[in-house]
């Protein structure tokens, strides 16, 4: 074999080598970061951290009332032909709906174990949305929020069509739900979308990617390449294409921002970003002392007068 030919073929092995480890790193992030979980998640299942370790009990007392509610299932089609599930809570005809976005690999009997139950007192209905990847809905990939913002559409447009366009609704999330609601603010919304509601949600998809791969010690730029066209490749999505702090920029419905201080997991600095950022009327609420989602938990009272001080803003009537 010739000099020649000797390099052309060890070039050639070069690139293949280098094609097949591109593409086995690739997928690997996008299995950790976007893949839908193979079993379902258990609202009992709960978060096995320091923080949440007091609060266990209570938690699991709160999804097993909120489990024993009454509702309807519905379901809508996404832009991209999924079909999506939810739970459709009824308590008073003509009352505004609270639209409830979970967050990632959660769902939503745990992230609003107690919200839910205090909606429903409030007297608002509540339809507590799968979101795609999660539950009963379609879907095989997790997009943090940029897909989502469209399913929240979807959404909107099944409670206008059922309910007649001068239903109220409010959007409500918690972390990636959080993240979904407030990058739809952005979006071109209905005017009887009076409302959002975001506990703890960061400021867009890389920097919390980004964040929880400093978090596991490994080099953020590189890891972050390799997740990012792992999403272009094997989720079919720009994970850089949308952020809640861009979106808010744009955002003409009011919201209100909760976050705990000691949140380790998103922190408490991208609720504060985003709360800079946004255009529209605002509130803040920072709970003291309080997780990742754990606000509601630790300082209910706070939580609650925040959340119907915004109502009776928004709705004064």
């Amino acid at each position: 074999m010739s000099p020649l030919v000797l390099a052309v073929v060890c070039a050639g092995a070069v690139l293949v080598a280098a094609a097949v480890i591109f593409f086995a790193l690739s997928y690997v992030c996008y299995v950790m970061a976007f893949r839908k979980k193979r079993k379902p998640t258990d609202p009992q299942d709960l978060p096995r951290t320091e923080q949440n370790a007091p609060y266990y009990e209570k938690i699991r007392a709160m999804i097993r009332d909120a489990q024993s509610l009454p509702y309807e299932e519905v379901s809508v089609q996404s832009f991209d032909g999924l079909t999506l599930f939810g739970k459709l809570y009824m308590v008073r005809p003509g009352a505004p709906i609270r639209l409830l976005f979970h967050g990632y690999r959660s769902v939503g009997e745990r992230d609003f174990s107690g919200g839910l139950k205090q909606t429903l007192t409030d007297g608002h209905n509540a339809l507590m949305v799968d979101q795609r990847a999660h539950g009963k809905s379609r879907g095989k990939t997790i997009a943090f929020g940029v897909n989502e913002r469209y399913d929240c559409l979807s959404w909107i447009k099944y409670i206008s069509d059922r309910f007649g366009n001068g239903q109220k609704i409010i959007l409500v999330g918690v972390s990636m739900g959080a993240a979904t609601v407030l990058m739809a603010g952005g979006l071109d919304l209905p005017d009887n979308v009076v409302g959002i509601i975001a506990d703890c949600g960061y400021t867009s998809p890389k920097e919390i990617i980004k964040k929880v791969i400093r978090d596991m010690h490994l080099p953020a730029g590189i890891t972050y390449f390799f997740a990012h066209c792992g999403a272009r490749i094997f989720g079919r999505f720009d994970v850089d294409a949308a952020g809640a702090e861009e979106a808010l920029r744009h955002c003409r419905v009011p919201v209100l921002f909760i976050h705990g201080d000691e949140d380790y997991f998103v922190p408490v600095e991208m609720t504060k970003k985003n709360y800079a950022a946004c255009a529209s009327k605002k509130q803040l609420l920072i709970v003291h002392g309080a997780g990742h989602a754990l606000s509601y938990l630790v300082d209910e009272n706070a939580y609650i007068a925040a959340e119907r001080k915004f109502i009776a803003d928004i709705l004064p009537q």
